[in-house]
This record gives structure tokens, C-alpha cells and sequence, in this order.
């Protein structure tokens, strides 16, 4: 059977560690792309390198040709500027959307076909623009950020119960980190409530460093931001794709009136299966839930204004 194809533009710390992840589950032969020349190339065979050790049957290669990316049946975009202290997401807003419209084009090009799958930051403005660039269908394009924001509080959480992370279900809606909107009464412990096991107060702390959560690795790593995390949030969602697995994930979505929402990419949750997102799924949400999910999409709105795109 002819393996599938996983092409990452970006040979950063984010598309790098993704590229491992998904050499090492063996979900496709992948190609990592970067401009800089020799960079992609040296990262792919060091992890080519690896792969007997963890008896990993699938190729990767790196190149600074686009065409090598030709054919792929999933593209992940990671190119862009890295986030610094004191930088915000949107900051990093028209420089950005420069390189992902230009990598958009290229990669429509060589791969019509593709599900695109978007990192760069500001996350949902840049899926937004990606969308908008490569005018494939809502299905077919999407972000990454919900499942990254879920997984943060998941650990924070498991940590402070001192249980396994297994065992903690939790979700958010809306936008990544800052404007992200938590649905605390879905939060549970083996369907246990969370509110059974935890104080308010210590579930609105863990609510607030996880809105925080990449300013809190940020101001660690002081040249870069998180890559691990992200990383393995994009491999689940490859993995829920190419195996057609029906998940029901967190994703940054197309809205065309869920949640009274048009025309905005927001953190919803879908089923991710071989059609990509094949199913928005709507929750009926409380006024104040609704209200904030809002809010977050008219921040949303207010970068893509920006760009004019």
C-alpha cells in the first residue's frame, strides 16, 4: 500500500519536533522544508538517523524546493517569526501573514489536493488567511490551538491531583491563550467533575496560567517559544485524518453560523476524520459562555481587518 505524504514548511523547532513525532508513529513518508538551505536537510537526517533505533518504516528528507513537496496528501504550516518576551501574538501579526501567503501559494501549487494544516502565529488570523489565499474548501483547512490549550490545562490539572493525565478530560473554546474561552462544568476526573476534587479558586489559577502558557515558556526560553506541545497536538490531528479516526478534537474551524458565528476561525469542537473537519459540533453554551466565545471571535476579527486580505 502506498504510504502517505506529510509535507512541514518550516524547519524550526516546531516543524522539527513535529516532523519526529510523526516519523516515529510511522504516519507517512514526510519532507521538511526551509528556506535556509541545509537546514531542513540536516534535521531530517538526523531523524532518518534515528529510525532504525526505534524501527521507524517511513522516509523523511529535507529540501529548500518546494517542489518536493509536490503530491502531499497533508501540509503543515509552521513558517513565521518566532514569538520573544514581551511580544503578543499580535505583533508578530503583518510580517507573518507575509510568509504565510507566500508559502500558501507555493504549496496550493505543487499540492492541490492537500489538507492544510496551520501553526504559525497568530494562529487563527493565519488559518484565516491561509483559507482565504489557497480558496480550498473550509474542510480542508484548519489550526492548531485548542487541542494545545486543552493538553496545557489537562497537565496542570493531573499535576495538581496528582493523577494520571489519562484520567483528566477538559475543554476550551474561542481563541488560543489570552483569548481563549474555558468550559469548566465539561471538566472531569474519570467523570468525575473537576468541581468535586477542586476549589474554585484553584481551578480559576490553573484557568489563568494556562491562558498564559505560552508567555510562560516564552519568558523561560527568552529566544524561542514552545515547540514539544504544539508539536504533538499537530500529530494527533494528522493522525486523526490519515487514519480517518473520527475524533472529536478541539480545532480552530471555519464558522459559517455555529454558535451564531460567520466567517470567523475559532477553537470549536469537530470530528477530525479522513475528510478533515467533517462535522462542526455545537454545544449549547451558557450567555456568559456565549458572550466571551464572542468576544474572543471580534478580537479574532479585528487582525484579519488589519490585513485586508
Amino acid at each position: 500500500m502506498k504510504r502517505r505524504k506529510i509535507s512541514i514548511i518550516g524547519a524550526g523547532n516546531v516543524g522539527s519536533a513535529c516532523a519526529h513525532w510523526l516519523v516515529a508513529r510511522e504516519l507517512g513518508d514526510v519532507v521538511l522544508f526551509d528556506i535556509i538551505d541545509g537546514l531542513a536537510q540536516g534535521k531530517a537526517l538526523d531523524i532518518l538517523e534515528a529510525s532504525p533505533i526505534d524501527g521507524c518504516d517511513v522516509s523523511i528528507s529535507g529540501s529548500s524546493s518546494y517542489a518536493d513537496t509536490a503530491g502531499s496528501d497533508i501540509v503543515i504550516i509552521t513558517a513565521g517569526l518566532a514569538r520573544k518576551p514581551g511580544m503578543s501574538r499580535a505583533d508578530l501579526l503583518e510580517k507573518n501573514c507575509s510568509i504565510v501567503s507566500f508559502v500558501t501559494q507555493r504549496v496550493v501549487k505543487y499540492s492541490p489536493q492537500a489538507f492544510l494544516l496551520v501553526v504559525t502565529n497568530p494562529l487563527y488570523a493565519m488559518t484565516y488567511v491561509v483559507k482565504q489565499i489557497s480558496g480550498f474548501p473550509k474542510n480542508r483547512v484548519m489550526g492548531m490551538a485548542g487541542m494545545l490549550d486543552t493538553a496545557r490545562m489537562r497537565s496542570f490539572i493531573a499535576s495538581e491531583l496528582q493523577v494520571s493525565v489519562e484520567d483528566v478530560s477538559a475543554f476550551v473554546l474561542g481563541g488560543h491563550g489570552e483569548s481563549m474561552v474555558p468550559l469548566t462544568r465539561y471538566f472531569t476526573v474519570s467523570g468525575i467533575p473537576l468541581t468535586a476534587l477542586m476549589s474554585p479558586e484553584k481551578i480559576d489559577a490553573i484557568i489563568e496560567r494556562t491562558r498564559n502558557g505560552g508567555a510562560e515558556i516564552v519568558s523561560f526560553l527568552k529566544t524561542g517559544s514552545a515547540f514539544y506541545a504544539p508539536a504533538a497536538a499537530v500529530g494527533k490531528m494528522v493522525e486523526a485524518i490519515l487514519k480517518d479516526k473520527k475524533r472529536v478534537l478541539p480545532v480552530a474551524a471555519l464558522l459559517e453560523g455555529e454558535y451564531g458565528i460567520s466567517q470567523c476561525y475559532l477553537g470549536v469542537p469537530v470530528k477530525l476524520g479522513g475528510e478533515g473537519v467533517e462535522e462542526v459540533i455545537e454545544l449549547e453554551l451558557l450567555p456568559e459562555e456565549l458572550k466571551a466565545l464572542n468576544k474572543s471571535c471580534q478580537m479574532i476579527r479585528a487582525l484579519i481587518e488589519r490585513l485586508k486580505v
